[in-house]
């Protein structure tokens, strides 16, 4: 085991991501907990603690870097836990998030500083999976904006912090049906998934103080360690999370469809048409609680576009060329993992270009949607004309990209 285990759990469920620190707290001696309050951004500074199962141990603020919360607490974390590492005594740091501080910039600012990071992990409420993915309000209007200029909503900023963990600490809600189980397990079918309970809660408080009374301590575990633990110290790869969800190689959900849940794989090798395509948006994005992947416009047909969509909302961008598109000198360069991905998925006339998206959400109309996404693809007598008339298309989609 490295001198210092780092162990990030982040989440927008509140409840859930405290209780699995409580338990993480309890089952391993000899770790502590940090955490920095971006709630305090208003008041220019991050109030970041340090404490262990008894209560906070350490408290202290930093300011605010370019009037961002988020950036405050890069540049505070990685000092803060190699002070802890350096003191020596502390097993394992666990770095609980604040709400909408999403998990991959964490894992990747700790991995640069030099330290381990042995487990990634989202606490999930099931009950609230899809009322989150819904909700299309901006981080802002709740009060959770990491910065004045954060532009995310609640529900994209649930869906990549549910994505990117390959732990799920995965609450015991008496709210949460069999569809909302489901609902969980196709939007991350790769995910090991770990039961909590509500769970006793760590103090909170002053340096040196115990828990306030309404919370109890929980009791330090003995003997093996707890299946919670067991994944919080089992590594993690910051690389390989990374490219597995990079669109072009990304892990994406299989077909599935069970307990009133289904998930849809669309898959075709021929582009759209971007017009068609564009007046389709509004229907295509409400079709389902989540939908993502990559696609390929008829009118940039060496461009490999990222899908992106939760709470009712379209997240278009270009993330570089196809490799069918790219000279062999230039291959090289790309990294090993899109390579083996594009040849799994190889064309022997389009390369890597095509269609791949994933829609999952209860009471998926399959049909419907597949009509719908088939009309939006270019026509045989279109396809026929070849790539210089694709390319002549009206660049429907050119003020979602910012061309």
């Amino acid at each position: 085991m490295p001198e210092l285990s780092v162990v990030i759990v982040g989440g927008l469920h509140d409840d859930a991501r405290k209780a699995a620190v409580a338990q993480l707290l309890a089952d391993v001696p000899g770790s502590v907990v940090v955490h920095h309050d971006l709630a305090t951004a208003t008041a220019g500074t991050v109030v970041r603690t340090v404490r262990d199962a008894t209560g906070v141990i350490d408290a202290g603020e930093t300011p605010l870097v370019n009037d961002c919360a988020c950036c405050a607490l890069r540049e505070d974390l990685v000092p803060e836990l190699l002070r802890i590492r350096d003191a020596g005594g502390t097993r394992m740091a666990v770095v609980e998030l604040w709400d909408s501080v999403e998990p991959k910039a964490m894992a990747e600012v700790v991995t640069a500083g030099g330290l381990t990071v042995t487990g990634v992990i989202t606490a999930v409420d099931p009950a609230l999976v899809l009322p989150y993915l819904g909700n299309g309000d901006d981080l802002a209007e709740r009060g959770l904006a990491a910065a004045a200029t954060d532009q995310r909503t609640v529900a994209d900023t649930f869906a990549r912090q549910l994505e990117y963990a390959p732990v799920l600490a995965v609450a015991d809600s008496p709210e949460a049906d069999e569809e909302d189980r489901e609902l969980l397990a196709q939007l991350h079918p790769t995910a090991r998934q770990v039961p909590i309970g509500h769970g006793d809660l760590a103090g909170t408080g002053t340096p040196g103080t115990p828990a306030p009374d309404d919370l109890t301590v929980p009791t330090p575990r003995r003997g093996p360690l707890s299946p919670l633990a067991q994944a919080a110290l089992a590594g993690f790869d910051v690389e390989a999370a990374d490219a597995a969800q990079h669109p072009a190689c990304a892990l994406l959900p299989a077909e599935a469809d069970a307990h009133g849940v289904s998930t849809l794989v669309w898959h075709r090798r021929r582009p759209f048409h971007p017009e068609r395509l564009y007046a389709a948006l509004e229907d295509l994005t409400c079709a389902a609680a989540r939908s993502r992947g990559r696609f390929w416009l008829a009118d940039k047909p060496d461009v490999l576009l990222h899908w992106d969509a939760a709470g009712g909302a379209l997240c278009v961008e270009s993330v570089g060329p196809w490799l069918a598109s790219l000279p062999d000198a230039a291959w090289d360069m790309v990294p090993p993992v899109r390579r083996a991905a594009a040849a799994l998925d190889w064309h022997p006339e389009h390369g890597d270009c095509c269609q791949h998206l994933v829609f999952t959400s209860p009471a998926l109309d399959r049909d419907g949607l597949e009509q719908l996404l088939e009309s939006c693809l270019l026509t045989d007598a279109e396809y026929a004309a070849g790539r210089d008339a694709w390319q002549q298309l009206p660049p429907a989609f050119d003020t979602l990209l910012e061309v």
